[in-house]
């Protein structure tokens, strides 16, 4: 079976230091942390209302960890800026409303893709790999590979709030999406909302090489420590592919 590895997402680290507008808990500390645990990658999203993770938090976690960090921003001349400014070694372009608790839903590339493909390049000549995060749709994906960026992250919200009959059906979506997407030679990630009991069957879609998340594993944490939590998850998705 293929290899899968774990980009841990510390928004939330910096959520409840903002919660105080003080210094800790210190998202380097948790970068580090993760990174030790097996984490292959540090996900960090720079929303541009600021309400977690800031300017200096990227600056600071990039120069921190051997890992690499992945940007998640929306496709703004400021968030481009940004990303070129201190040397994003990935991005993940996402789309992103002020009023939402968290991303809602995947890029719109179908809408945009001339745009997309615009800050895909932009990213691609400043050194950074580029993901589009992206619903589990055909189409999307086919527009995604349209832009030129080398990855596509597949949202599996839908998956993980899903009941019932639904659950299966959203892992369909989510595996046909995954399968055309490598046919067309797409390095292809996925996450949101994921936890270490839904984890395995999305884990086990063999063209996903990496899942990332974080909500989970940080609300965890409180209980059993960052370390533990990381490698929980870890666990799990290492079980889905044996």
């Amino acid at each position: 079976m293929s290899k899968i590895d774990l980009g841990v997402n510390i928004d939330h680290v910096a959520t409840l230091r903002q919660a105080r507008g003080g210094h800790y808990p210190s998202v380097i500390d948790a970068a580090e942390l993760a990174e030790k645990a097996g984490a292959a990658g540090i996900t960090m999203h720079l929303r541009e209302d600021r309400r977690h993770i800031q300017d200096q938090d990227v600056r600071d976690v990039i120069a921190s960890v051997r890992i690499p960090v992945n940007l998640e921003m929306a496709v703004t001349d400021e968030m481009l800026a940004i990303a070129v400014d201190v040397r994003a070694p990935h991005c993940c372009l996402v789309p992103e409303r002020r009023e939402e608790l968290t991303t809602e839903g995947g890029l719109n590339v179908i809408a945009q893709t001339a745009r997309i493909r615009d800050a895909a390049g932009q990213l691609r000549n400043a050194g950074c790999r580029v993901s589009l995060f992206i619903d589990p749709d055909v189409k999307q994906v086919e527009a995604a590979y349209d832009t030129g960026a080398p990855v596509v992250e597949l949202h599996t919200g839908a998956y993980a709030n899903a009941a019932g009959d639904a659950i299966a059906n959203e892992l369909l979506r989510l595996k046909v999406a995954a399968d055309r997407a490598a046919e067309l030679g797409l390095i292809v990630h996925a996450g949101h909302g994921l936890t270490a009991h839904n984890v395995g069957p999305v884990a086990a879609l063999q063209p996903v090489s990496e899942l990332n998340i974080g909500h989970s594993i940080v609300s965890r944490a409180i209980f059993i420590g960052l370390d533990e939590a990381v490698g929980e998850i870890l666990d799990a998705m290492r079980d889905a592919r044996k």
